[in-house]
């Protein structure tokens, strides 16, 4: 059946309607379209420590920090260990500073001048983010282990106490060679550190202190009790200040716990009381925290952690290092987090008498 003239009107009024409401085809688009993505291109940055403050990584500049949070274009990159690299995705074409975030800085660190890259980044390059200490004319990298006879290392039979432990521990996660210097004095009490540390310092000259002292300070009478004239806070907070009146970083440990099979009860509970006092004094001066007797703690059946009454064997030594070095190399909050203490070259299956 043919349409008459009229039908065929209408009908081709209807395909004319249905064309004009169409979307346009070829190069007009429409704004309901996809649009095509913009390009991106992966940042690597290299987080150094700059010795020198001159802001460029020179070739002596050994130190790599690892876990920084590195930040360009609102995208986030994570350092890694002896490298220091961090790989920053999905960063648009432009010129962007390269940040890192403070919270994710050991303490001391400093971030300093703020450098700009260009993105995308010429084929094999790396942006140098340099971190910087304050330390003064003080020897970067070197570390003064001040104490007792802990310090020293006494009960230790395969390793020089926590020192040697420490350095290593540096070495395999920020790269670089690390002195850790023995200035143990055995018997020391905190108000005989108080008295000698000036001239260590001064002998040393340290990036940092490690003031581990106190362990002694229960066999003296006053020190019974916490409160005064017990001088054990009051000696390592002078300590912590001389150390920052020269330019040193000062570390300070929370005093370890002793054997309890070889001693009375009311010792340990004397510790973790003074404890609490020297965790709030750290936070007062500005010092950061190595707690050493939470490691104790929470290793659990501590009298295979020593080898007499008081001195760690050598699986003890390595939780000392262990705090020593989250203190140093990982930002603050990780001392109250609980964070992860890299595996250590030691394991610690000595039995109580250190064997």
């Amino acid at each position: 059946m043919v349409p008459c003239p009229s039908v065929r009107s209408r009908l081709l009024l209807v395909y004319v309607i249905a064309a004009v409401g169409l979307p346009n085809c070829g190069g007009g688009g429409s704004p309901t379209s996809p649009g095509t993505p913009s390009p991106s291109y992966p940042v690597t940055a290299v987080v150094f420590y700059d010795e020198n403050g001159n802001g460029v990584m020179d070739a002596d500049e050994s130190i790599r920090l690892p876990e920084v949070d590195v930040e360009v274009a609102g995208k986030v990159g994570r350092s890694e260990k002896l490298t220091g690299r961090a790989v920053v995705n999905g960063v648009p074409v432009g010129s962007y500073p390269v940040s890192v975030r403070a919270s994710s800085l050991p303490p001391f660190y400093t971030a300093g001048a703020v450098p700009a890259i260009t993105v995308p980044q010429a084929a094999g390059s790396e942006a140098a983010r340099p971190l910087a200490l304050s330390i003064g004319d003080n020897v970067p990298n070197s570390y003064l282990a001040f104490g007792d006879s802990i310090s020293i290392g006494e009960g230790a039979r395969t390793t020089d106490g926590y020192r040697d432990v420490l350095e290593l521990l540096l070495a395999q996660n920020l790269g670089g060679r690390h002195r850790v210097i023995d200035d143990g004095v055995s018997g020391n009490k905190s108000d005989q550190g108080a008295d000698r540390i000036e001239v260590s310092l001064r002998r040393s000259r340290p990036a940092y202190t490690l003031i581990l002292l106190g362990t002694n300070d229960w066999n003296k009478g006053p020190c019974k009790t916490t409160a005064p004239p017990c001088f054990t806070l009051d000696s390592l907070r002078f300590m912590i200040q001389a150390t920052r009146a020269y330019k040193s970083l000062p570390v300070i440990s929370t005093i370890i716990p002793a054997n309890p099979s070889a001693t009375p009860p009311e010792r340990n509970e004397w510790v973790t009381a003074m404890n609490e006092l020297i965790k709030t004094m750290a936070r007062q001066e500005g010092a950061a925290l190595a707690d050493s007797h939470a490691a104790f703690m929470k290793a659990g059946n501590l009298p295979s952690l020593f080898f007499d009454h008081v001195h760690p064997n050598d699986a003890g030594y390595q939780l000392i290092a262990g705090a020593f070095f989250t203190a140093i190399a990982r930002p603050p909050a990780a001392t109250t987090a609980g964070w992860a203490v890299p595996s250590l070259f030691l394991s610690p299956t000595a039995t109580s008498d250190g064997r």
